[in-house]
Formats: C-alpha cells, sequence, structure tokens
C-alpha cells in the first residue's frame, strides 16, 4: 500500500485495472485499517476520477455474493441520497408501480442516508426479511415481479472498510458507489444522483459496460424526478433535461415531498399512496419515476407512453397488490 498511496499523494490517478486491484486487495482484508483510512482520506482531498471509479465498482461486484438473474429483464431504480431534501420513498414505490406494470425488478438498497427513511427502513418496517438466499430472491420476482437485496448481506468485503469509516465520521467513496454495486447486475438501472458531478462520474464509470441505463439530476438538488423543476438526464445513449410538463404533470412545491419525521410517518405516506389515498402530487412524482423506469428499458416507447402504464399500475392498484403479496398483507 505504500507505493500507491506515495504515487496518490504525489497527484497520481489509478488506471480502472490499478484501481480494481487495489480495492479487490483491500476487501480480501490485505491492509489495515490505517492504511485503508489514508486511502479513503486521497479521495476526500481530491475528486476521484472516472477510471478509478469504474475499477472500484468492478472489484465490489467481483467481491459480492453475485445473484444471477440474466434470464430476465431486470430494472433497479435507486438514489444516491445525500440530497438533503428528506423525500418520501419515491424510489421505493417506483419500484412496486414498475413491478405492478409487469416488469422485474431486483431492487437493491440500505437504511436511509438524506431522510428518515431509506429503501431497507421500509422494508423492514413492513415485516420482509432480508436474505441473501437465491431461491428466496427468485421466488420472489417470480410470484411478485420484486424482491429485495438489503447491501449489507451482499458485501462482505466491506467489513474490512465499515469500522473505519465509522471512525473517520466523514463522507467517503463509498457513500456514492452503493447504487452501482447491485449484485444481480440488473439489465436496466435508474439513478437518481445528488449533484451533477456524480451524475458525470457514474456515466464515465458505467458507459462501457452492457446496462441500459439512464442517471437522473433534478436542477434544484434533487437525486430523482422530483417535479420541483426541470430534471436533467443522460443515459447510454443520450442527454437532455425534462420538465415538469414533458411528463404531462404541474411543477410542484419542496413541501409537497416531504417524507415526515420518523419511519412511521414515510410508511404511512407509503401506504397511503399503494392504496390511492395519496395526493395528487405524491401520485404524479411517483409515475414520473417510474415512467422514466419504463422508458429506459424500452426506449421506443413515448414518454406519454410509459407515464400512462405508469398510471395505470398505480390507479388501478396493481402496484397495491405486488405490495400486499410480497409483505403477504
Amino acid at each position: 500500500m505504500k507505493d500507491t498511496l506515495d504515487y496518490l499523494f504525489e497527484g497520481n490517478s489509478l488506471s480502472k485495472a490499478q484501481a480494481q486491484d487495489l480495492l479487490t486487495r483491500v476487501g480480501e482484508g490485505q491492509f489495515s485499517e490505517a492504511e485503508i483510512a489514508a486511502l479513503l482520506t486521497v479521495f476526500r482531498m481530491r475528486k476521484i476520477k472516472g477510471e478509478e471509479m469504474a475499477g472500484f465498482r468492478q472489484a465490489m461486484l467481483n467481491l459480492c455474493i453475485p445473484v444471477d438473474f440474466s434470464d430476465y429483464n431486470t430494472i433497479d431504480v435507486v438514489g444516491t441520497g445525500g440530497d438533503g431534501k428528506n423525500t418520501f420513498n419515491i424510489s421505493t414505490l417506483s419500484c412496486f408501480v414498475l413491478a405492478g406494470a409487469g416488469y422485474k425488478v431486483t431492487k437493491h438498497g440500505n437504511y436511509g442516508l438524506s431522510s428518515v427513511s431509506g429503501s431497507s427502513n421500509m422494508f423492514e418496517y413492513f415485516g420482509y426479511q432480508f436474505s441473501n438466499d437465491t431461491g428466496k430472491l427468485r421466488r420472489e420476482v417470480e410470484e411478485t415481479g420484486l424482491t429485495f437485496f438489503h447491501a449489507p448481506l451482499f458485501h462482505p468485503a466491506m467489513k474490512y472498510v465499515g469500522p473505519v469509516r465509522k471512525a473517520l465520521k466523514v463522507r467517503t467513496i463509498f457513500n456514492i458507489m452503493g447504487p452501482i454495486m447491485n449484485p444481480s447486475s440488473p439489465k436496466n438501472q435508474l439513478i437518481g444522483v445528488s449533484d451533477l458531478e456524480i451524475m458525470d462520474l457514474y456515466d464515465q464509470a458505467m458507459r462501457d459496460g452492457d446496462q441500459q441505463y439512464m442517471i437522473v439530476h433534478s436542477l434544484d438538488g434533487y437525486d430523482e424526478v422530483s417535479l420541483t423543476a426541470e430534471t436533467r438526464y443522460v443515459s447510454d445513449e443520450t442527454e437532455d433535461n425534462l420538465a415538469p410538463a414533458d411528463f404531462g404533470f404541474e411543477k410542484l412545491q419542496p413541501e409537497e415531498l416531504s417524507g415526515g419525521h420518523s419511519v412511521v410517518d414515510a410508511a404511512k405516506i407509503f401506504v397511503n399512496i399503494l392504496e390511492g389515498n395519496g395526493t395528487e402530487a405524491q401520485q404524479n412524482v411517483v409515475i414520473a419515476n417510474a415512467a422514466l423506469g419504463i422508458k429506459c428499458m424500452f426506449r421506443a416507447k413515448s414518454l406519454a407512453d410509459c407515464v400512462a402504464e405508469a398510471s395505470d399500475s398505480l390507479k388501478s392498484k396493481k402496484a397495491q397488490a405486488v405490495f400486499k403479496k410480497l409483505f403477504n398483507q
């Protein structure tokens, strides 16, 4: 590690292969906590490069407990967190809408970072049993259209990094790597990011892969399509801005997206929306994100058709049916 640290402290950056090899060795427990802390500090002092991110990502995917869903056309909808907006669980609800529309969703998530309730908080609250048993996960996809990967169960290499991150008490590169570490490597991914720099970083890290992806950022700071401002997106094919009107919706106010003050508050909002008792603003923002998920999978479909499909899944209670079946309610 000493030679690598000296090289990085001199202002140099790693190639994809070097980054992959380095993080593989970290994940195999070859370095001390002090050495890992020094490495993480490098990327607090300067921004990580696209090739480095691509290499780190590949290392984490190689080290994870893999789940093979390659026989399905799967999608994940996930946000980086860190936007400080405390929204309700828009991405997670969008996953239920996608499953209700007939698509296979392999959702990867963790506990909340910038909101009171992350996807793992929500699944746990509703009684979901976290597991990395492939048989269970496959049954859920086949029977309900949706399964959930609680991140800590799939990334054993993180045990060498976790104590260091806890001791440092600052954000590290691992805070932004989570969304691109889905252990099933879904064929499609809609990723929300909290700023345009991360958008560019993800695009550089993913562009040489075989995933269809769309990376989105609402220009007023949200890590999803918020409908409170224009949304910037970049995909494996193109990039553009989308206004709320492009989805057929009115512009929303930030307070309309509040996730409440507790997991209980967030869960109540979650259930209300699936039951058809959410506000128009809550329904529209979920539909917009699910619609973009469909668009990510099927580029030839018009955005209007994608919105109609997502709207039908939510308003006809197909998404709620997925929820009830998955959680045995």
